[in-house]
């Protein structure tokens, strides 16, 4: 991946509003920015939060260099005294919200950023761009692997994106609840388990299948997986047993009828004795293409463009809005847009979850002014669902890594198990349970 500043991944009125807010004393004002989404893609039932942990990589490395300073006053994008106040720049505000792998919906307060007007308007571009991208792929995947049931699904979907683009699906569909990658900078950067063996291509530099297959098992051994469907299926899955024997890994298809072909190969593996090789599928899956295939004889999945691209939903709307900024007296104030179907919540805002019988019923947000919000009291049943990210400039790095993303992709599947059964429907519908929102 080249060499690049986040600080630079913004529009370019981030910084002129820095610009001007610098010269007319705003810049330093306390405020509270808000992350959150309006309304789902149509039809969903929930969204999955993907994408903080990337969120805290890049703000350790959100600084411009010597390059960057130059380029913005070369561009006149910025006057010489905010290059002045830009040169030791480093976030020193806090961030809290929903972790990854929590379920959302229409306003929640997904992401919650608090510093001065100057720092917090400078991330703007750079949340929105990771979380809605992130937290399209995961809720893609989250319902994808509903409509597989227990069998694993594969991000197999690079090739299909932006390169960047595509190292980011990986780690977001895993904390969807896949459970692993094609993309081997994705498995490198998050430790993710990588898969691949070899694609058409490879059967057809050599003379023969047969050929291709004994070099496929010399080089990667019996439990690899041949791919069957360059020719003749019937003749490569013979031809594969004859050559790797009962003890085959596995095959993968990835054209034509999946669900017919798949209880044909299996019949016939079976009567070749090899019962314990698996059967994967690919061929621009989705979510419904899954569930048609949960009675075929299939064991794994690899899904590609419907997943990298959010299955039809490739952004989930959200917006960043100042909800509460400090006053010319001193004392925080909350704010709201009264824009025609955009208005916004004024106040920073609580959120938690409440629950009937172990199921989720209801989303409730508490908003208003801090000195309010500390003297609220919430059911004793209800789930608190925001966490702290980063502390006065200080990420919590429990948060990033490879074991948080192992730890939504658990907490993925316990939260969704939480909410009712209908969350998990393909039909098209209203969110599962309502936002209630009280302003204090």
């Amino acid at each position: 991946m080249v060499d690049y500043s986040p600080a630079l991944m913004t529009d370019m009125y981030e910084y002129t509003m820095l610009d001007a807010a610098l010269k007319d004393g705003t810049a330093n004002r306390k405020c509270v920015f808000e992350v959150f989404t309006r309304h789902l893609p149509e039809g969903r039932r929930y969204g999955v939060v993907a994408g903080t942990g990337r969120i805290l990589d890049e703000l350790e490395r959100f600084h411009l260099d010597d390059e960057d300073l130059k380029f913005l006053a070369d561009r006149h994008v910025v006057s010489p005294e905010t290059i002045k106040w830009l040169e030791n720049f480093r976030f020193s505000g806090s961030i809290k919200g929903y972790r990854e792998g929590e379920m959302f919906f229409p306003n929640s307060p997904i992401l919650q950023v608090e510093g001065t007007f100057g720092e917090c308007t400078l991330l703007e571009t750079l949340i929105l761009s990771i979380l809605n991208y992130d937290s399209a792929v995961a809720s893609a995947a989250s319902r994808m692997v509903s409509a597989a049931k227990d069998r694993p699904c594969m991000d197999m979907g690079g090739r299909r994106t932006n390169e960047w683009a595509a190292v980011a699906a990986a780690r977001a569909a895993v904390v969807g609840g896949f459970k692993g990658t094609a993309n081997l900078l994705a498995a490198q950067l998050y430790g993710l388990k990588a898969i691949g063996t070899a694609a058409h291509c490879f059967t057809l530099v050599h003379d023969s299948e047969r050929d291709a297959f004994e070099s496929q098992i010399a080089a990667l051994g019996k439990n690899t997986t041949l791919l069957v469907d360059t020719y003749n299926i019937e003749e490569a899955v013979k031809t594969a047993v004859e050559v790797a024997g009962p003890e085959l890994g596995g095959i993968r298809i990835d054209s034509g009828d999946l669900a017919a072909m798949a209880q044909r190969v299996r019949n016939q593996l079976d009567a070749l004795g090899a019962t314990n090789t698996t059967i994967t599928v690919t061929n621009d899956l989705d979510e419904y293409a899954l569930a048609a295939l949960q009675t075929a004889p299939v064991d794994s999945y690899g899904v590609g463009t419907m997943l990298v691209t959010g299955s039809g939903a490739p952004t989930c709307a959200m917006v960043y809005k100042l909800t509460e900024r400090e006053g010319a007296d001193g004392t925080m104030q909350p704010v709201a847009k009264k824009s025609k179907d955009k208005a916004t919540v004024p106040g920073r805002k609580l959120a938690y979850r409440s629950y009937e019988y172990s199921l989720a019923e209801a989303e409730h947000v508490i908003s208003g002014s801090e000195e309010k919000l500390a003297g609220f009291t919430p059911e004793p049943e209800w789930k608190n669902l925001l966490v702290n990210f980063v502390d006065h400039g200080k990420a919590d790095s429990q948060w990033q890594g490879h074991d948080a993303i192992m730890a939504a992709h658990d907490y993925r599947a316990k939260a969704l198990a939480e909410l009712p059964i209908t969350a998990q429907s393909l039909m098209k519908g209203e969110p599962v349970i309502p936002t209630e929102t009280t302003v204090l």
